[in-house]
C-alpha cells in the first residue's frame, strides 16, 4: 500500500497559519431575536456601561503580542504545555473543585455592580462568570416574587445579557485557542460553558415571568461546535507555503489538507482530550469538524473536470490514504473508532471516478506499450545490434511493457484491492493485443529485413524476449495455466517463426546431403551421416546466444529435421531388396545411423526423447522376415507415432522386395485396429509426404 509519507517526503515544512487552535479572529456571535432587544433596551438605559474600554484590557494586550509574532507551525504552537509540564501539578483542572461547574453559584459578601463585571469581562476575568449568573437568578428571584415593575426588570435583564455576551465572547476566544492559554484560564471556560449547559436544561424545566425576555437556552457547547468548524475550515483552508516542483495544485491541497487534518488531530487526542470535560467530546467535534470541510471540499473538487492525475490522486485519497494512513493511524484509530466519520465522497461519485480511472489508465497503457513496440521495431529496422546480458542476445520490450502494465496495475491496487482486479482483467486484454501486434510487426521484420547484418542476432533476441514475457506474467499474475497459454499463444508462434528463419539455411545445406542417401543407393550411410552431423555442428555455435530453454528447443527441432529427412530417405521406393541378407545389411546401417543421431542431439542439449524409438524400429522392420513379428512391430510403433499411417507403412514395406503382396496386405491391416488412436501431441510423419 502506498503510505501517504511517501507523498510528504520532500515538501516544505507546513506552514501554520493564523487560526490554528490559537482561534485567532472573532467568534461566531449568533444573536436571537429576544438577545438583540435585551442589549438595545439595555443600551438605552444605561449606554455608558456598556462602551468598551478605550484602554486594551490585559488579556487583549497579550493576544495582541502574540498574534505579531511569526507563527511557527502546528508544533511550536502547542508547545505552550509542553514548556509548562514542570507546573502542571500547580494547574487547575476540572477535577479541582474550585473550577467544578456548581448548580449554584457559592458568593462571599455582596455581588459586584454591573460596571464592575462588565469591566472584569473586559479584562477577561472569567472567574467572575458565576457572578453574572448570580445577577440572572437575582433577577428571575425578583421576577417570580413580583413588586417590580416590567420595566424595571427588561432594564435589569438587558444589562445581565450584556453581560452574557462578553461572557461568551471571552469564553469562545479561550475555546478558539484553548493550548495558547494557560491550563488554568482553559478550564475556568470550560467550566462556564458546563455549568452554562447545566442552566440550560434548568430553565427547560420552568418558564420564566412573562416579563423577561426567554433568553435560555443559550447552548454554548453548540456555539464552541461551530467555533471548531471554523477553525477546521481556517486550517484546512490555509494556502501551503509552496507548490513543490512536479506536484499539481490538487496534489499539494490534498497533501496539505490531510497532513493538516492527521497532525491537528494528534495533538487533539494528546493535549486536548486530557483537558476537556467528556461531554464536550473533544475528539469527535474536531474529527467530525474536519472531516466535513475535507469532505465537503472534495466533493466540489469533484464537480469539475479533473485530469487524470488528479482523478487518481483523489480517489487514492478517498480510498485509501484517508481510512487507512489517517483514520487508522497508530494514533488515532482507537480515538475514532466510534465517530463513524465514513467516506470523504458519496459512493455513487466514487464510482464514477473510479470508471474515470479505469478507462484513463487502460488508454494510457495501451499508448504507452504501443510507443514501446515502436520503438523496439524501429532499432530492428535501423540495424541496431542487441544488448547481451550474460553472453544473451537480450531486448528490454518485455521489461518495459510488462513495468507499464504492472505501474497500472500497483496504481489501481494502491486504490483498492477490487479496483486492482477490475484493472487486471482489463490491463490482460491489452496485454492480449500487444503481443498479437508483436508477432505481426515480427513477421514483417523476417520478411524484409533479411539483408540486414543484425537481422539473425535480432531474431535470437527476440525469441530470448519470450523467455522474459512467460515468467514475468507467471510471477505477477496468478491465473490459470490454460489462460496463460492462450495470453502467450502468439509468443509461440514468434519463436516458432524466429526458429524457422535461423534454421533455414541450415536445413538448405543438409538438403543435397541427405540426398546422396539415395543417390548412392545406401552404398555409404556412414559417411554421408558423418557429413550431415559435421555440418550441423559448425552452425550450433551461432545459436550460443539463446536462452539455455531455447537452444535445447531449437536442438530438438534440429533433432526433428535429421529424424524426418532419414526417413523421407527411406520412403522414396528407390530401394527394393530382395534377399534377407540384404535387407538386414541396411537395417544395420539405419540402426547405426539412427544411435549416432540421437547421440549426437542429445549431447548437445535436445531433449526430444520421444524420437529415440523412431529409426530404430523402422531398421527391426526391414531386418525382420516373419510377418507376425513385423506385425507386431507396426502395432507398437503405431503407438509410438499416431500418425504413422498406411502409406508410410506402404513405402517402408516396398524395402523388402521378397514380401509377398498379400502378407504387405494383412501387415497394412494391423493399422486398422489404431483407428481410433488420437492425433499426437507432437507430429513426425504427418511431416512427411509419401507417394
Amino acid at each position: 500500500m502506498l503510505k501517504m509519507v511517501t507523498f510528504f517526503q520532500g515538501l516544505p515544512g507546513q506552514q501554520s497559519v493564523p487560526g490554528t487552535l490559537d482561534f485567532a479572529g472573532s467568534p461566531p456571535k449568533p444573536r436571537s431575536t429576544s438577545e438583540a432587544e435585551s442589549e438595545t433596551s439595555m443600551s438605552e438605559a444605561s449606554s455608558e456601561d456598556l462602551m468598551p474600554s478605550q484602554e486594551a484590557p490585559d488579556g487583549e494586550e497579550e493576544s495582541a503580542k502574540k498574534k505579531e509574532k511569526k507563527s511557527k507551525g502546528l508544533a511550536n504552537m502547542f508547545s505552550v504545555f509542553t514548556k509548562g509540564k514542570k507546573k502542571k501539578k500547580d494547574q487547575a483542572r476540572l477535577s479541582d473543585p474550585e473550577v467544578q461547574p456548581k448548580s449554584r453559584p457559592e458568593l462571599d459578601g455582596p455581588l459586584p455592580t454591573v460596571e464592575e463585571l462588565k469591566e472584569a469581562l473586559e479584562r477577561g476575568r472569567l472567574e467572575v462568570a458565576w457572578q453574572v449568573l448570580a445577577l440572572e437568578r437575582q433577577l428571575e428571584a425578583a421576577a417570580a416574587a413580583g413588586g417590580t415593575s416590567n420595566e424595571e426588570l427588561v432594564w435589569r435583564q438587558s444589562k445581565v445579557e450584556a453581560l452574557y455576551v462578553l461572557l461568551r465572547d471571552q469564553v469562545l476566544g479561550v475555546l478558539r485557542r484553548p493550548l495558547e492559554v494557560a491550563s488554568e484560564r482553559l478550564s475556568q471556560a470550560l467550566a462556564v460553558v458546563s455549568q452554562e449547559e447545566l442552566e440550560d436544561r434548568r430553565a427547560s424545566r420552568g418558564p420564566l415571568a412573562a416579563a423577561l425576555e426567554t433568553t435560555r437556552p443559550r447552548r454554548w457547547l453548540q456555539l464552541w461546535r461551530g467555533v471548531v468548524a471554523e477553525v477546521a475550515a481556517e486550517r484546512l483552508d490555509a494556502q501551503p507555503a509552496t507548490v513543490p516542483e512536479g506536484r499539481s495544485e490538487a496534489e499539494s491541497r490534498f497533501l496539505h489538507m490531510g497532513r493538516t487534518m492527521k497532525e491537528d488531530l494528534e495533538v487533539v487526542v494528546e493535549r486536548l482530550k486530557p483537558l476537556f470535560p467528556d461531554e464536550f467530546q473533544v475528539v469527535h467535534t474536531y474529527a467530525e469538524s474536519y472531516h466535513e470541510h475535507f469532505a465537503s471540499h472534495l466533493f466540489t473538487l469533484a464537480q469539475f473536470e479533473l485530469c487524470e492525475r488528479d482523478t487518481y490522486l483523489l480517489l487514492l485519497w478517498v480510498q485509501n490514504l484517508y481510512p487507512n494512513d489517517i483514520l487508522n493511524s497508530p494514533k488515532l484509530a482507537q480515538e475514532l473508532q466510534g465517530v463513524g466519520l465514513g467516506s470523504l465522497l458519496p459512493p455513487k461519485q466514487i464510482r464514477l471516478l473510479e470508471a474515470m480511472f479505469l478507462s484513463n489508465e487502460v488508454t494510457n497503457v495501451k499508448l504507452l506499450m504501443t510507443r514501446a513496440l515502436e520503438l523496439e521495431s524501429q532499432r530492428w529496422a535501423q540495424d541496431v545490434a542487441p544488448q547481451s546480458l550474460d553472453g544473451h542476445c537480450h531486448s528490454e520490450l518485455a521489461i518495459d511493457i510488462l513495468q507499464i502494465i504492472s505501474q497500472g496495475q500497483t496504481k489501481a491496487e494502491n486504490i483498492t484491492s477490487d479496483v486492482g482486479v477490475q484493472i487486471k482483467q482489463l490491463l490482460l486484454m491489452e496485454l492480449s493485443a500487444l503481443l498479437r501486434s508483436y508477432q505481426r510487426t515480427f513477421d514483417e521484420f523476417l520478411e524484409k529485413s533479411k539483408l540486414l547484418r543484425n537481422y539473425r542476432v535480432n531474431i535470437i533476441a527476440n525469441i530470448n524476449n519470450c523467455l522474459s514475457f512467460r515468467t514475468s506474467m507467471e510471477q505477477r499474475w496468478q491465473i490459470p495455466h490454460d489462460s496463460l497459454n492462450r495470453l502467450v499463444e502468439p509468443l509461440k508462434d514468434l519463436k516458432a517463426h524466429g526458429f524457422d528463419t535461423l534454421l533455414q539455411s541450415l536445413f538448405s545445406d543438409l538438403k543435397p546431403l541427405f540426398k546422396k542417401f539415395t543417390q548412392t543407393r545406401w552404398a555409404k550411410p556412414v559417411e554421408t551421416l558423418e557429413e550431415i552431423i559435421s555440418t550441423v555442428g559448425a552452425s550450433l555455435p551461432e545459436f550460443s546466444e539463446l536462452q539455455d530453454c531455447f537452444r535445447e528447443e531449437l536442438m530438438e527441432a534440429v533433432h526433428l529435421h535429421l529424424v524426418k529427412e532419414y526417413i523421407i530417405r527411406l520412403s522414396k521406393r528407390r530401394l527394393v531388396l530382395k534377399t534377407a541378407e540384404q535387407q538386414q545389411q541396411l537395417a544395420r546401417h539405419v540402426l547405426a545411423n539412427a544411435e549416432a543421431i540421437q547421440h549426437f542431439c542429445t549431447e548437445n542439449g535436445s531433449t526430444a526423447t520421444w524420437l529415440h524409438p523412431a529409426l530404430p524400429t523402422i531398421a527391426e522392420i526391414i531386418r525382420l522376415q516373419d510377418p507376425s513379428a513385423i506385425k507386431i512391430e507396426v502395432a507398437t510403433y503405431a503407438t509410438w507415432y499416431p500418425d504413422f499411417t498406411k502409406g508410410h507403412l506402404n513405402a517402408i514395406l516396398a524395402i523388402k522386395g521378397n514380401l509377398p503382396s498379400s502378407e504387405v496386405k494383412s501387415i497394412r491391416n494391423i493399422l486398422d485396429i489404431n483407428t481410433g488412436v488420437q492425433e499426437p501431441s507432437r507430429p513426425l510423419f504427418s511431416l512427411i509426404k509419401v507417394a
